[in-house]
């Protein structure tokens, strides 16, 4: 793990998404966090240990979803399928493919599987919140807050819209994972990684951490809000006062509007992921936020964690 450094930093940013505004000042104790996402290998070591079935592997009860299709009622989760020609991006359907018998171990659904793939040191996908927590308890840590990840992932660069500078691609320089090209249907992939990449294989931020932004979405602990917590309406999108630590919104304030009859919660999840495009979900960036459903697992989100001890 490394140390962050109690400081204060202008958390969000008024240049991308509105969900990211308004610039406040922020204030946040001392912690650690991992240096990598969790990986495959250490996850299996979680599982080895404890027994552990994520929430992909268990079934739903149609009790929980009144809304269920008929058939849903069976293990699986969210695979990414890249289209053969361009398609409408305002409807992640498709792309975006329910796949019976996809977890961690099968991150593709049940013809795929991290040995053959070679998936031991890629980030762990396919975990609900409630696997990451899981997990976070198993080894002593915590998920950590909007606010700390942020902070994190900007590697002490204040106000810099990516979190090595202002520039996506210095020089032609590949800095994260993240999709080149036209989404979702044409990956140049100029890193040489159409999805998941191992840890490590991009420089490491200013503070030493690695896949802070793209590979994979990673979950903190905060609960969703359209206006994220300690921030303030005032002129020119700027908030009075500096808050300290802050933490998301109420669970009831989670809930999607656009889907009142679900009272699902939604966290926070940050970094983008190796979906993130120029064309498509700008969000490869330190300020970048996005809900997701706690029960939600799929092949671009993975975690990792801290520790606010001495």
């Amino acid at each position: 793990m490394v140390l962050i450094p109690a400081g204060t930093f202008t958390m969000g940013s008024d240049r991308f998404y509105p969900e990211e505004a308004p610039l406040r000042r922020v204030f946040v104790d001392a912690y650690w966090i991992d240096e990598i996402p969790v990986t495959n290998r250490q996850f299996a070591a979680f599982v080895e240990a404890t027994g552990y079935t994520t929430v992909a592997e268990i079934a739903p009860d149609p009790r929980d979803y009144p809304d269920m299709l008929p058939g849903m009622d069976r293990a699986g989760s969210l695979v990414f399928h890249k289209s053969p020609v361009p398609v409408d991006t305002s409807n992640p359907g498709n792309w975006w493919r329910f796949e019976f018998g996809a977890d961690w171990r099968h991150p593709l659904g049940p013809g795929s599987d991290i040995e053959s793939l070679g998936l031991w040191d890629h980030p762990v996908v396919q975990v609900a919140y409630a696997d990451a927590e899981a997990y976070a308890r198993w080894s002593g840590k915590e998920l950590p807050s909007e606010a700390e990840f942020e902070f994190a992932a900007r590697g002490g660069l204040e106000t810099a819209d990516y979190a090595w500078g202002d520039t996506l691609a210095p020089d032609g320089a590949m800095m994260a994972n993240y999709w080149q090209g036209l989404f979702p249907f044409a990956n140049q992939m100029l890193d040489g990684w159409e999805r998941t990449s191992p840890v490590r294989a991009y420089p490491a931020n200013g503070y030493g951490l690695f896949d802070m932004i793209g590979n994979t979405w990673e979950w903190t602990s905060d609960w969703w809000s359209e206006t994220p917590r300690g921030a303030r309406k005032a002129p020119a999108s700027k908030s009075c006062c500096t808050a300290k630590n802050p933490r998301g919104a109420k669970l009831s304030d989670s809930f999607d509007p656009a889907h009142p009859g679900v009272r699902i919660g939604r966290k926070v999840l940050k970094g983008g992921s190796h979906l993130c495009a120029e064309n498509y979900c700008q969000r490869y960036r330190p300020a970048a936020r996005h809900p997701e459903m706690i029960d939600s697992a799929t092949s671009h989100i993975g975690f990792r964690c801290v520790s606010r001890g001495s």
